[in-house]
């Protein structure tokens, strides 16, 4: 699969098949005292369910070694990638404006009261500068390498924090610091509690079946691994995913699918412009397709790719958690 078609995936969905991806995941820090206690089959850590109290604050440093200082908390915010709109519903804010779609999903906002919430114009890839101060913002949350290019017209306005989640556990991280700096601690201690109790509830029922994650808009699809993408990370504690990453110059054939006895197969349809089907319906033109034993047990689940693609926050994660081990049973 092409470069930036292995991009596409792993950040978020713009117009343009093989420019949807800004970056790669990094893969998130080692697991704090809460994730251990034994080993999980196949899937590392035992998720720990304790969560360390969150102390208000006007600065703090992330998990990435990135610095933010505020004068005050937060009021409006304003979000250029889908995790921070997570991170806001999980807190009880919204933001001030959005470039995502995912405050439409019930989970979160939506549909009625999502379309009250400005739009940033110029896409995930191209947000204008002009249009993100227009609506005079504390903070303004991004992507590190798509959005730092913003950074100096941003500058002296407003507070740009970059983020780059990795995994879950930065997901985590990220919520916390938030939480931290709009004094909204108790709501995030919540909300991290919940996660990690569902987490730990499906660690605890790990399914033995064989399970996949698959993207794209047509034939050229794409492989979602734990290295390279926060929702396929949750995987090896829910069941058997034996999928490493490739690269970005490299992918899966449906022979190599067939041949690992597929049972549940995850499937997120990108869509762009007029472009309509889904992708499980354009790849059983190939009679391999027809043979994977998930495809013959019916067991092939369109998802939505607004919350297992892009919203990486601990909200998104626990519908995936919740949808896949739903179909895992």
């Amino acid at each position: 699969m092409p470069r930036t078609a292995m991009r596409l995936r792993r950040w978020a969905v713009t117009a343009v098949l093989g420019t949807l991806l800004a970056g790669c995941g990094t893969g998130g820090p080692a697991p704090d005292a809460a994730d251990g206690g034994g080993a999980g089959k196949g899937g590392g850590a035992r998720t720990g369910t304790d969560v360390r109290p969150i102390e208000a604050a006007t600065r703090i440093t992330d998990a990435k070694g990135v610095t933010v200082s505020l004068e005050k908390p937060p009021e409006k915010i304003v979000c250029l990638v889908a995790l921070c709109d997570d991170m806001l519903t999980e807190l009880g804010m919204t933001p001030a404006a959005t470039n995502s779609g995912l405050l439409a999903h019930p989970e979160f906002l939506g549909k009625e009261k999502a379309a009250a919430i400005p739009v940033v114009p110029g896409g995930f890839l191209s947000p204008e500068a002009e249009a993100i101060l227009s609506h005079r913002p504390d903070l303004v949350i991004g992507l590190e390498d798509t959005h730092g290019k913003l950074a100096p017209a941003l500058e002296g306005a407003t507070t740009f924090w970059p983020v780059q989640p990795g995994s879950w556990q930065d997901s985590v991280a990220y919520l916390r610091d938030l939480a931290a700096l709009s004094g909204r601690t108790e709501q995030g201690e919540r909300a991290e509690k919940t996660f990690r109790t569902r987490l730990a509830e499906a660690e605890r029922n790990r399914s033995d079946k064989t399970s996949l994650i698959i993207f794209g808009s047509d034939e050229n699809f794409g492989v979602a691994t734990p290295e390279t993408d926060v929702a396929a990370g949750l995987f090896p504690k829910l069941s058997a995913y034996p999928w490493k990453s490739r690269g970005v110059d490299g992918s899966y054939s449906l022979e190599e699918i067939l041949a690992r006895d597929v049972d549940v197969l995850f499937v997120e349809t990108l869509s762009f412009g007029g472009e309509d089907g889904k992708l499980s319906e354009k790849l059983a033109d190939n009679p391999l397709w027809a043979r994977i034993p998930a495809v013959e047990q019916g067991k092939v689940v369109e998802v939505d790719p607004e919350v297992w693609a892009k919203g990486r926050g601990t909200r998104s994660l626990g519908i995936v958690l919740d949808e896949a081990t739903a179909a895992l049973r």
